[in-house]
């Protein structure tokens, strides 16, 4: 694979970036306005339900885009156009089964489902059922387009999900608390539903999209079927087994990946209540945790899902055709790309997780912020498995990170319960949990790529660059803050400054300690644009 091919990688990761950007400031945005209709409470119970509602979707549809997008994605390459098509048809009715049972067991199981203290939670995922069975064709057709290396359609319906979501999520949850709740603790019940009822708005928006797309690229993709003389042709029994043989230790390693918030849940909880706390100041911590420290640091999070999804397809392709010099190109680029955007997010969090955390959630104490502060690092070592467990996939050994996830969530259950029991740490025991899981994976996942595709990783480039980078960037962030703000008391003012000081700062500086050529910064989406703004910085000499 060549240049173009490169270049394509890039364009599609940075368009899938964007999106998934776009699409966490946005569920940021909307938490806000929640949660002050729904309160701490709701947003414990809106966390017992969409963490158990996660796990059904993990284990139904979760890992089909992938799926979809791998395994297509290597008959494209090898001009099965027939054969790829078959597969997406056998891919809609596996989803269209799989969700279906899951969206029962969401709407009629939720008792045994939730855990300890989520009992009026099981509204909230009643509600969020549907959304399961709809979610899995969305799966099937985003997995579709990814095959075929174009993010667009994946991008936009991502957004309009999100925007659908978060107006149907605050109208909804508004108007059931003023209709039906006459108490505190219905107006959590009925809020955290309401909540929930716009996530199922947006997945149906969302296909609705992407159905319209589909329908716009048939001509070509049925010219590509007819022009197919490769004379191979899968059977639907040979399509599902290959479905079921990729899908199922995929579902093993996503859902373990994600067993370990429900975990907490079921640790954290009856230790807590065990211990003397009330009921209520439990859920409204584990809210908190969940609600306003997990939304925020699922924002870079979100960027390596997006780059892990773009270099997925690639890497299937290449690793096919047995080209593994360009197999390790991709994953080198697509941790680099990764860590040029995580580690300066997680370094200015962390510096700003006060004005951060007090607007985005005005009426809520310092816990966040010191949570924030805390898992920052937790942002690196979720971003840098996430990487790798695509590659691992992409390479045909997605049973590998079911094992590194097993292990880690061993070591997540039993620092969570000794430091739950034994120390007075509380809520910050889950986040020590989560963190130590994180580190475990990124280590284990690390290990077993270096050893299968022999890659050495550039730590000067990769790491050591973006590390001094960013140090210097939270460095200027903080006294940019702080010191504006003992002049002008506007938390958003003296924010928005310190923001841009600190974009600036790093992009200027990551690019001279890295050396990253005007052609390599063309690649990028607005590349011109990039390139005349580090020439007016001084990055680049005149032309």
């Amino acid at each position: 694979m060549g240049k173009k091919n490169r270049d394509s990688f890039v364009k599609q990761a940075s368009i899938l970036m964007a999106a998934g950007l776009i699409v966490r400031i946005i569920g940021m945005l909307y938490r806000s306005p929640l949660y002050a209709i729904i309160g701490e409470l709701g947003n414990g119970y809106y966390g017992y339900a969409y963490t158990v509602y996660s796990i059904l979707l993990l284990v139904s549809s979760y890992s089909i885009p992938m799926a979809v997008s791998k395994l297509m994605s290597e008959r494209i390459a090898k001009r099965q156009y027939r054969n790829a098509n078959k597969l997406f048809r056998g891919a809609l009715l596996y989803a269209c089964i799989v969700g279906g049972l899951a969206a029962l067991a969401a709407g009629f199981g939720g008792s045994f489902l939730l855990p300890a203290g989520g009992d009026n939670a099981v509204l909230a995922l009643q509600m969020l059922a549907p959304t399961i069975f709809f979610s899995a064709i969305l799966g099937v057709l985003r997995g579709y387009f990814q095959a075929h290396n174009t993010m667009v359609p994946t991008s936009l319906s991502q957004i309009l999900e999100q925007l659908v979501n978060a107006v149907v999520s605050v109208v909804a949850a508004w108007l059931l608390v003023e209709n039906l709740a006459v108490n505190d603790t219905e107006t959590a019940i009925y809020g955290a539903a309401g909540g929930t009822l716009g996530t199922g708005a947006g997945v149906l928006a969302g296909i609705v999209l992407m159905l319209l797309s589909f329908s716009a690229n048939q001509k070509s993709i049925q010219k590509r079927i007819r022009n197919d003389h490769t004379g191979v042709e899968d059977s639907y029994p040979e399509i599902f087994r290959t479905i079921l043989l990729m899908v199922t230790p995929v579902i093993f390693s996503t859902c373990i990946y994600n067993l370990s918030s429900y975990m907490d849940q079921s640790i954290f909880a009856p230790i807590m209540l065990s211990e003397g706390w009330e009921e209520d100041a439990v859920t409204s911590a584990y809210g908190v945790f969940s609600g306003q420290y997990m939304v925020m640091i699922n924002i870079p999070i979100a960027l390596a899902n997006a780059v892990s999804t773009a270099v997925l397809p690639s890497i299937s392709a290449s690793f096919a055709m047995r080209d593994y010099r360009e197999t390790r190109h991709k994953m080198d680029e697509a941790i680099q790309m990764t860590m040029f955007l995580c580690i300066p997010a997680a370094v200015g969090m962390a510096v700003l997780a006060f004005p951060i955390m007090h607007l985005l959630f005005p009426n809520t104490g310092d816990t966040a912020g010191y949570l924030l502060i805390a898992g920052a690092v937790s942002v690196i070592f979720y971003s840098l498995s996430t990487i790798t467990n695509g590659v691992l996939q992409g390479i045909g050994k997605p049973a590998v990170p079911v094992e590194h996830a097993a292990v880690s969530l061993v070591i997540n259950v039993v620092v969570l319960a000794v430091l739950a029991k034994f120390t007075p740490l509380h809520i910050y025991s889950v986040l020590i949990a989560t963190i130590a899981y994180s580190f475990s994976m990124c280590v284990l996942n690390g290990r077993a790529v270096a050893g299968l595709l022999r890659y050495r990783m550039r730590m000067r480039k990769i790491f050591l660059v973006p590390v001094i980078a960013s140090a210097v960037m939270g460095v200027v962030a903080y006294i940019l803050y702080y010191g504006l703000y003992t002049m002008i008391e506007s938390n958003v003012l003296c924010l928005g400054v310190a923001i841009l000081g600190a974009i600036a700062t790093y992009g200027v500086l990551y690019l001279r300690f890295a050396g990253i050529p005007r052609e390599v910064l063309r690649r990028f989406p607005g590349g011109r644009v990039l390139v005349q703004l580090a020439t007016v910085m001084g990055v680049y000499g005149r032309r």
